[in-house]
């Protein structure tokens, strides 16, 4: 029995550590999925398609504005070895991140007069104002949780999961049983956004207080692709993402957005479990591969254990999806199956390719990433406008077959640019 716990134990830590701490990623993550989905079942006998149409809304404004919010300086925190620059990068990350927050705040303040009469400003109501404070708490547990990664607390990571899962369900259960209405999802949500905030900022409190110095000016020159080619870049792919879920709103009237919006987050608890624990993990590990000029070999080789482990489940899941989903969360979502059956391609793709996607920042090919998500917002979005204008069917099946052409383009890329490197 030791000699098989020695073995298991060896195993997860080969390569670094790299299965060990994926799985203790992957185990917090699994619990927040595991109480996300079981919430599911209850949460759509409580809220409508309609109701998860307006989360959506909201997810889409916070999820491409918070992208920003930190002028990226969140993702550079990992890179540097020299603690300082780290430090000046984590500071460099707050202060964009609070001085965004006022100054959306102060333009929602401007033109709000001019786009209150828009259909999705309308259905959002005076939730919309609570759009900036979702970005702030967002950018800020982003930068908290990347300087955890620096300092590889996987465990504390995993803990925050936890946390934003049970707070963000729960709140939504307990108002959707009360009340009712859209805006229990809206706080859960918020909740979702911000737990953990007080476990993550007091361990980097203490951490702050070791470093001495921390050279702003210097770090911020150093690192100015971030802000001048990854911000546009994160931009233009979370834009990508979420940009159609308004766009569709705007050209179809029904449920629709709400059932493109759940097949969105069931598809995404894999990307959750799995993608995002490599992808804390890869970032952790890849510069000193990219030192030993052997990060295109760790690279593939993380796809390749990605593509082993999804291409089961996502097999069974094709097979299940038009049957079971009516059964699990009501007569009412009774087309929800046929919608995840067209977006498996495109998630399989994007579990390839987005837990090593940090790799064209960490080998200075910010240009490149920038380049590749502009040309997604293109085939993506402004794709998507001309389709609804000049057609009236297809627009859904547009945006899941751009996407899966993207994810394919995007590997290709990333792939032959570390090679080359």
């Amino acid at each position: 029995m030791k000699s098989l716990l020695d073995k298991i134990n060896a195993k997860l830590n080969a390569q670094g550590g790299f299965l060990k701490a994926v799985s203790v990623l992957v185990g917090g993550t699994a619990f927040a999925q595991l109480i996300a989905f079981l919430s599911l079942p209850f949460l759509t006998r409580l809220y409508s398609p309609e109701d998860y149409s307006i989360l959506g809304i909201y997810i889409a404004l916070v999820s491409i504005l918070s992208v920003v919010s930190c002028l990226r300086f969140d993702i550079a925190i990992p890179i540097p070895q020299q603690e300082n620059e780290g430090k000046a990068l984590l500071i460099l990350a707050l202060l964009s991140n609070t001085i965004f927050f006022i100054l959306l705040y102060i333009l929602m303040l401007l033109i709000y007069p001019l786009i209150e009469e828009i259909k999705v400003v309308k259905q959002l109501s005076y939730w919309i104002w609570l759009v900036p404070f979702g970005v702030y708490i967002s950018g800020l547990y982003s930068a908290l949780q990347y300087w955890a990664t620096r300092h590889k607390r996987f465990k504390d990571i995993a803990q925050t999961r936890m946390t934003q899962a049970v707070f963000g369900n729960c709140t939504s259960l307990t108002i959707g049983v009360i009340s009712g209405g859209f805006w229990g999802l809206i706080l859960g949500q918020i909740l979702n956004f911000s737990g953990g905030l007080l476990k993550l900022s007091t361990s980097a409190k203490k951490d702050l207080s070791l470093v001495a110095s921390s050279p702003l000016k210097d770090t911020f020159f150093k690192y100015s692709n971030f802000p001048k080619y990854s911000t546009f870049e994160a931009l233009a792919n979370t834009s990508a993402i979420q940009l159609p879920l308004i766009i569709i709103a705007s050209f179809i009237v029904g449920p629709e957005v709400g059932f493109l919006m759940m097949a969105m987050k069931i598809l995404a608890i894999p990307m959750g479990l799995l993608g995002s624990a490599i992808a804390q993990v890869y970032l952790a590990n890849a510069n000193n591969y990219l030192e030993n000029k052997e990060l295109y070999g760790y690279t593939k080789t993380v796809i390749f254990k990605i593509l082993k482990i999804i291409t089961l489940p996502f097999i069974f899941l094709a097979i299940l999806s038009p049957f079971i989903f009516t059964i699990i969360f009501g007569k009412g979502w009774s087309g929800l199956g046929v919608y995840i059956l067209y977006m498996i391609p495109w998630f399989f793709m994007q579990m390839l390719v987005s837990p090593v996607s940090m790799s064209l920042n960490i080998i200075g090919k910010q240009k490149v990433a920038l380049i590749i998500q502009i040309i997604g917002f293109i085939l993506r979005v402004l794709g998507l406008v001309l389709w609804a204008i000049l057609f009236d069917k297809g627009i859904i099946e547009y945006y899941f077959f751009s996407s899966f052409i993207f994810y394919i383009l995007y590997l290709l890329i990333v792939m032959y640019c570390l090679k080359g490197k």
